[in-house]
Parts: structure tokens; C-alpha cells; sequence
């Protein structure tokens, strides 16, 4: 019953962040700096907190008694996972629902399984995953072919964004993607993949935090969510400093206080956005806690969004008008990467037994 309330918690975390973008597009006459930050601000700012309150209510003891080592490193991942952040954006700007999201959470489930593994190679930790242990047991080779399985997919997709590109005329590309630019969205989200797996090693710099919470009595369904609360300043840090450099740069603080565009709608869209861009860790704790296995929870999140996010990218018709070539490539790529992710959480398990 707990693996079963865990995968349930992991869907609804992934259909929330396959989801999360979907409000912005109904905001009008904004750059996308500044929708991007005030949908940033419930993100990372205000929402956290609430959340925090509202299930840990010592929340704020809880961090305050932290070792500052322990925030200090939380709050880096944060800021390193800001950049992967801000650039998913940009990836789902410029590649659109489908290709953005299977390239982003690709790449992004293929370092989570590797970097932390490089890590403790040269900084040994009890209990903690070694490349030596990937490269000389049964699970770790599982867990690298699922790697292998995953970057081969990333690959097949790209190829299938490359036919699109050729296939389909400028303007019946802007129809589904109004910003459509292969060679830029991939530069971004490969990047947004690589940094954007700090954010699971923030949280597990950020374990001591989870651990007081449960240790003082509240519920461990919700300890992580006082580790989002510092991990998010690192991520909100980056997002708004390079967000005011784009408002400068492109002369767009007039956006929030421009009367001729529908002010109240474009703050009620982007807030809901944010909101629901939280509501993907909220629930990704909640099924962390139940399964009881970082890695493959991560695994698992990424799966539910690549799903999610290819099911709206049909809905949005990101594919219409390409050749049964291009839809089969596709659809091929985004199956290898999911397969890849089940690999690697099979690997992942059979660590544990």
C-alpha cells in the first residue's frame, strides 16, 4: 500500500509539472521575463512557506537551529538548480511542450543518476552510491545501461525535432510553438537537463532538515517540505537576478503595471502557474517519503512529466502537419526514454534488495 500511495504521489506531483506552463500561455502582452519571475515568486517565494506552515508549522525553528553548513549547501544546489530552472523555460519556449520537456527531464534523469555517483567516487560517504559501485555490480550496470537507454532516446528526439524543422513551413511551426528555434532550444535544454538535477541533490543536502521535522514530532509525509524553503531562495536568487537583467535590457518593467494589457488576468495566470509549478515537489516529497528511495523517486517524478508534458504537447498539436516518419521518430524517442527511466529505477531497486 505505501509503494502504491507513493506512485500515486508521484503522478500528481508529474501531471503538476508537466502541467505548470500551460497558464502562462494564457498570458497576454507580457515579455517572458516577467511573467516568468512573478510566476517565480509563488514558486520559490510564497507558496513554500505557506506550504511549510501549514504541514510543519516549526518550520522556522527547524531552520533556524540548522547547521549553517548544511543551508549553506542547500542553498547552493538551489542556486545551481536556478539556472536549470531558468533555462526549462527557455527550452519549453523555444521546442515547445513535447520535444523541450523529453530533451530537459532526459538529460536531467541521466545526471541525477550520475553526477552524485562521480561525487562520492572521490568523497566516500557510508551508504552512499560510488561510480566504482555502478561500474562493478549487477544493479549499478542495470542503472548505467538505463543511462545509455536514456541519452540514446534524447538523441532520437532531437533527430525528430530536426525533421520537424525541415518538414513543416515557418509559420505552420509558429501555429503550435510560437518561438520555434531547434538549435537554440537544444543548447538550452541541455543545459536546463544538467543543472536542473540539482535540485535533487538540494535535497538531499537538506536531509538534516527533513530528518528534525521528524524528529520533533510532525508528520514525515511532509518533512521535505522545510528543505524546499531554503532550497527554493537558491533557485528564486538566480531566476530574479536574471530576470530584472532581461526587464532592463528589454525595457519590459512597464509589463507589470501596463494598463492596455488585461493586468489582472496575466498576475492570476502567472500566480497560478507558479502555485502549480510547487505543487510538483509538494507531492514529490509526499512520495519520496512513502517509497523511501531517493533515486528511484526522482526516476519516477521525471517519468510522470515526460508523459504528462508529451500528452499536452499532442493536445496543443506540436506534431501536426509532419510526416509518419517524424511522429514514429518521435514517438520512438520519448519511449526510450521513458523505458529508461524504469531501467534505471529497476536498478535502483535491486540496490535496496
Amino acid at each position: 500500500m505505501q509503494v502504491i500511495l507513493g506512485v500515486i504521489f508521484h503522478f500528481i506531483g508529474g501531471f503538476a509539472s508537466g502541467s505548470f506552463y500551460m497558464p502562462f500561455k494564457k498570458v497576454r502582452g507580457w515579455r517572458w521575463e516577467s511573467y516568468w519571475i512573478i510566476g517565480g515568486l509563488f514558486s520559490w517565494l510564497i507558496v513554500p512557506p505557506l506550504a511549510a506552515y501549514l504541514t510543519v508549522p516549526g518550520f522556522a525553528e527547524i531552520i533556524k537551529n540548522t547547521p549553517a553548513d548544511t543551508i549553506k549547501y542547500t542553498m547552493l544546489f538551489g542556486i545551481l538548480w536556478g539556472f536549470g530552472g531558468l533555462t526549462y523555460g527557455l527550452g519549453v519556449r523555444y521546442l515547445g511542450m513535447s520535444l523541450g520537456n523529453s530533451v530537459v527531464l532526459g538529460f536531467c534523469s541521466a545526471f541525477g543518476a550520475l553526477v552524485p555517483s562521480i561525487y562520492y567516487n572521490f568523497n566516500p560517504e557510508p551508504g552512499k552510491t560510488t561510480l566504482n559501485d555502478l561500474l562493478s555490480t549487477t544493479w549499478g550496470m542495470v542503472v548505467l545501461g538505463g543511462v545509455i537507454l536514456c541519452l540514446a532516446g534524447i538523441y532520437i528526439c532531437g533527430r525528430a525535432g530536426m525533421l520537424k524543422e525541415k518538414e513543416l513551413p515557418e509559420a505552420e511551426k509558429k501555429k503550435s510553438v510560437a518561438e520555434f528555434n531547434l538549435t537554440k532550444g537544444l543548447i538550452v535544454a541541455i543545459f536546463s537537463g544538467i543543472m536542473s538535477a540539482c535540485f535533487n541533490f538540494g535535497i538531499e543536502a537538506g536531509k538534516p532538515m527533513a530528518k528534525a521535522a521528524v524528529a520533533a514530532g510532525f508528520n514525515p509525509l511532509y518533512q521535505n517540505n522545510v528543505t524546499y524553503v531554503v532550497l527554493l531562495w537558491g533557485g528564486l536568487t538566480t531566476n530574479f537576478i536574471w530576470c530584472m537583467i532581461l526587464n532592463t535590457r528589454n525595457k519590459s518593467f512597464s509589463d507589470y503595471g501596463n494598463s492596455s494589457t488585461p493586468l489582472a488576468r496575466n498576475y492570476l495566470f502567472a500566480a497560478i502557474a507558479g502555485t502549480t509549478w510547487f505543487l510538483q515537489f509538494f507531492f514529490y516529497g509526499m512520495g519520496e517519503s512513502k517509497l523511501g528511495n531517493g533515486a528511484s523517486s526522482w526516476i519516477l517524478h521525471m517519468a510522470f512529466i515526460i508523459l504528462v508534458a508529451n500528452m499536452w504537447g499532442l493536445f496543443l498539436k506540436e506534431w501536426k502537419g509532419v510526416s509518419k516518419k517524424t511522429r514514429f521518430t518521435i514517438t520512438i524517442g520519448v519511449a526510450a526514454i521513458i523505458a529508461s527511466v524504469i531501467v534505471v529505477g529497476i536498478g535502483n531497486y535491486l540496490k535496496t534488495e
